[in-house]
């Protein structure tokens, strides 16, 4: 794959790929990061704030470990200043796209991107996982989370967002099988079965995506409060 460093190598990369990216979604790209280094003047957005990595590291990263989906719905847990789910929805309008985030401030951020794009079928949900879980159950067809939590902790707070024979693709860094040995139990309890895991090399890292199918429905006593997943996560 050639060096992604702008918007043309970036379109090829997703090309070779198998996904066709338009003039006017490159624009919509651009745009967003434009917005992305504006207001990470004003709060802290992501630490990447190179062009050339922004389209590598970011858009690049958070689209092709979906370019085998097939989605209705999708939802991103911990959406931070939008990915994966803001560069999933530029290059695949038609999927209907929720984001869970905490912080009010982000949420401003991501909705501020969702009008000057002019997106449609994509909401913005300002509150923790496990909060949303207690009122929406299984209601999405893939769930998804980057740089959120370990996976042992991120199992329990999604699984029961996910639709049963629905996906949960988690984007790891180079810990991502150390995390998926010590989330054994988790898939058990959770009735998770795992699929695959896909290495994939962005720069000089290389990122790995875990992919899992939700079998059965989840217990209605998951998810926990958050105190209690992150000092015992299941299995733990």
């Amino acid at each position: 794959m050639e060096k992604v460093i702008d918007a043309k190598t970036f379109q090829l990369a997703c090309q070779e790929n198998g996904i066709s990216v338009s003039e006017q979604q490159l624009e919509q790209l651009q745009k967003y990061m434009d917005l992305l280094l504006e207001w990470n003047e004003k709060m802290n957005l992501t630490a990447i704030t190179k062009p050339e990595e922004i389209w590598s590291k970011h858009f690049l990263d958070s689209i092709l470990p979906f370019k085998d989906c097939h989605l209705v719905s999708f939802c991103d847990v911990g959406s931070g200043a939008g990915f994966p789910c803001l560069p999933l929805k530029i290059v695949f309008p038609q999927w209907d796209c929720t984001m869970i985030e905490p912080l009010q401030k982000r949420c401003r951020f991501l909705e501020h991107v969702i009008d000057t794009l002019q997106l449609e079928k994509i909401r913005v949900i300002n509150a923790r996982a496990e909060d949303v879980a207690k009122e929406h159950r299984e209601l999405f067809d893939c769930i998804s989370a980057r740089a959120v939590a370990r996976l042992s902790i991120l199992l329990e707070l999604c699984a029961p967002l996910c639709k049963v024979n629905g996906k949960m693709i988690f984007l790891k860094g180079k810990s991502g099988l150390e995390e998926l040995q010590e989330a054994r139990e988790a898939l058990k309890i959770l009735q998770i079965r795992f699929d695959r895991e896909e290495t994939v090399q962005i720069e000089e890292a290389a990122h790995i995506n875990l992919y899992f199918t939700k079998e059965k429905k989840t217990s209605k006593k998951y998810p926990r409060p958050y105190g209690q997943i992150k000092k015992k996560p299941l299995g733990g």
